[in-house]
């Protein structure tokens, strides 16, 4: 397989895994507020609200769910507290809420792992 294939095959697989996070999260009473939120600092998979509570949530497709919850390093955390920040400054109607940093992890045949506050930061 070319590397063209298998880059176009993991994109679609994270698109899937992204939409397949939407549903679950709309199951357990969040609102999707923005999906592939493309801002100039990251992009945020999924930005959505339960209640006083902002989620920013990353969402990752592998083969098991060590491998999902492992891919989100410190780079990509950083990158996801820059977003939020950015975007919350430019909302002031998110300004008042609590932001939590969350990560959902899809893999084949199993119900998503919602990791509700996957990390915590002092800048948002």
């Amino acid at each position: 397989m070319t590397d063209s294939r298998k880059r176009r095959n993991a994109w679609r697989r994270g698109r899937i895994a992204e939409t397949l996070g939407m549903v679950w999260l709309v199951v357990r009473g969040y609102r999707i507020m923005e999906k592939r939120m493309r801002t100039p600092v990251g992009e945020i998979d999924i930005v959505a609200r339960r209640g006083r509570t902002l989620a920013i949530i990353e969402v990752k497709a592998r083969a098991d769910r060590n491998m999902a919850l492992a891919a989100v390093g410190p780079r990509q955390r950083r990158r996801l507290q820059r977003a939020a920040a950015w975007l919350v400054a430019g909302r002031n109607d998110l300004a008042t809420l609590d932001i939590r940093f969350d990560v959902l992890a899809v893999t084949p045949w199993r119900v998503p792992l919602h990791v509700i506050d996957a990390w915590r930061t002092e800048e948002c």
